[in-house]
């Protein structure tokens, strides 16, 4: 990913710019996301969920019926926010458009992605295009399938509460 064009907000505070290291590192650290997609009668949904950030983009799990999924058939568009409520903390705000993944190679590359980032508390398994979460010692399958989905930033904004705005623009 090139570096991104990052501006002040000068209607913020004037406590300097975030550099998009400092912005990039807490989206690989971050351990709650919130997701913010559309319903189909307009209406908002934001659910937390844990991602990963991996290839210069955040990556999450869906089933078939949850209801990020619906609304991400009818409108791919997401906002994806993370970070600290408290004066001088960091939060992070990134737009973008979820895609759906089914590479296998692709998906085995991000399930050790998880699974290092998680200490091996999300042991996915990729088969036919779907993350499955399997316990070793059981030698079972959890859960359902999981859809993957990328979201690569277009605009990302920080905020350093009491300090600071910045924007990113990719």
């Amino acid at each position: 990913m090139n570096e991104p064009i990052t501006t002040p907000d000068t209607q913020a505070q004037s406590g300097g710019v975030t550099p998009w290291e400092q912005t990039r590192q807490a989206l690989e650290t971050a351990d709650l996301f919130c997701l913010s997609t559309v319903r189909a009668d307009g209406r908002p949904h934001v659910t937390p969920l844990v991602a990963v950030w991996h290839d210069d983009a955040i990556h999450f799990t869906a089933t078939e019926t949850a209801q990020k999924t619906v609304n991400l058939r009818g409108n791919p568009h997401v906002i994806l926010t993370t970070g600290g409520n408290q004066k001088g903390d960091l939060t992070v705000v990134v737009e973008g458009d979820a895609v759906q993944i089914t590479d296998q190679d692709t998906l085995e590359r991000l399930a050790s992605v998880w699974a290092t980032k998680w200490d091996g508390d999300w042991p996915y398994q990729v088969r036919n295009g779907y993350f499955y979460l399997y316990d070793e010692e059981t030698q079972r399958v959890l859960t359902d399938s999981n859809l993957v989905f990328s979201v690569k930033p277009t605009r990302a904004f920080t905020f350093v509460i009491g300090r600071s705005q910045t924007r990113y623009q990719f």
